[in-house]
């Protein structure tokens, strides 16, 4: 936003005026970047690692429900 203010009180869009606010654009970028890739790659992660214990839930459940289901055994 500054830079598109810089550029009206200049009336001019030459490089020196304009490259403030791109660089100020490309660091913004580039801390979101930091920030975002990491929180990705743990959400990721994260998913991965609930969806296998889902899976592994689902299964004892399973196993359980025929266990149970099973008529007594006599003797």
């Amino acid at each position: 936003m500054r830079s598109f203010t810089g550029i009206a009180a200049a009336n001019n869009t030459s490089l020196a005026v304009v490259a403030p606010g791109i660089a100020e654009a490309l660091f913004a970028t580039a801390m979101g970047l930091a920030a975002a890739i990491p929180a990705v790659v743990a959400y990721n992660k994260i998913a991965v690692e609930l969806g296998r214990l889902a899976g592994r839930m689902n299964a004892l459940i399973i196993r359980a429900s025929v266990l149970l289901s099973r008529p007594p055994v006599e003797g």
